[in-house]
């Protein structure tokens, strides 16, 4: 079932071509920084009866005058099926348009990318027909982006970055780094890139933090966004649900007495300010520095 997850993957390629080369330093395969790009149908159908598909199609040329095709997948899971359907796409597409072609599969999940690195084999055994070797970008290639400025250079490798990077345990500073880039950005670039990572994230806790973190309204001062009137009606619980969130994400304990603490206060700059700390916190108690101490009631001290 293709999800929006799935298509925020290879789709942010279509519409942002500036993330090609870094992606492909990555892999280690050479691509000069000036190139033209170009998006192809992904209809591989010749006949009625049998139907399909790639994610994307790119005709590149680069400025050496190079010309290949590139066919983008997105890959979640597993899937025996793929072995046939990649060779196909492939040898497809170079009787097709009569260029060399090449497959980047793209996944969030490290046992699929490496599965998916193949090389998938066609023939019977002692001899093969075809080989089909893919690239693959995972989150052990996918760079991580965890300052602002870095970020800020190329918003589009940031997002797919943290896109990549989805299901990691610590994908908070990755978030944290495009949240403040984009918070420097014009309005509708900014939201651009924030609904793209939004959809690209999926059904991740990384995504809850994400919407959490956007709510706070921070990141867009001032700005007029969904994101700020979200934060104009004080939503405390949301702000305090970010912050128990993160915690969680960085591998704290959170004893309850803290939890109650947190999600008890609705002063917004107290909250903010807590947010702010968990962001960096290697201990809950990083929350409440310079604040006096609590009293301690009987039950957290049993």
């Amino acid at each position: 079932m293709v999800t929006s997850s799935h298509e925020a993957a290879h789709r942010i390629f279509q519409e942002r071509p500036e993330l090609l080369s870094p992606v492909f330093r990555a892999l280690g395969v050479p691509l000069p920084e000036k190139s033209d790009v170009e998006v192809l149908t992904g209809d591989a159908t010749e006949f009625r009866p049998l139907e399909r598909r790639v994610d994307s199609v790119l005709r590149i040329e680069s400025s050496d005058g190079t010309k290949f095709l590139l066919a983008i997948e997105a890959q979640g899971r597993r899937d025996p099926e793929k072995a046939a359907s990649w060779t196909y796409y492939l040898a497809f597409l170079h009787a097709k348009y009569d260029l060399p072609a090449l497959l980047l599969v793209v996944c969030r999940d490290r046992a699929t990318a490496k599965w998916a690195t193949g090389p998938f084999r066609t023939g019977i055994e002692g001899w093969t027909a075809l080989s089909t070797h893919p690239l693959v970008i995972g989150p052990d290639n996918a760079p991580v982006i965890t300052s602002a400025a870095e970020a800020a250079r190329n918003l589009a490798l940031a997002t797919f970055a943290a896109m990549t990077h989805g299901k990691d345990r610590d994908i908070t500073p990755i978030l944290d780094a495009l949240a403040t880039a984009l918070g420097s950005v014009e309005l509708d670039t900014a939201e651009y890139f924030s609904e793209l990572l939004e959809l690209g994230l999926g059904d991740t806790q990384a995504r809850n933090t994400w919407r959490n973190m956007m709510s706070v309204g921070t990141y867009f001062p001032g700005r007029g966004t969904i994101v700020e009137e979200s934060y104009l009606k004080g939503r405390t619980d949301g702000r305090a649900v970010t912050i128990i969130d993160i915690l969680g994400m960085r591998g704290l304990t959170i004893p309850d007495g803290v939890r109650e603490r947190i999600t008890s206060t609705t002063d917004e700059d107290t909250l903010i300010q807590w947010l702010e700390r968990a962001l960096t916190a290697t201990a809950v108690d990083d929350l409440f520095v310079d604040e006096p101490p609590r009293a301690t009631t009987s039950s957290e001290d049993a």
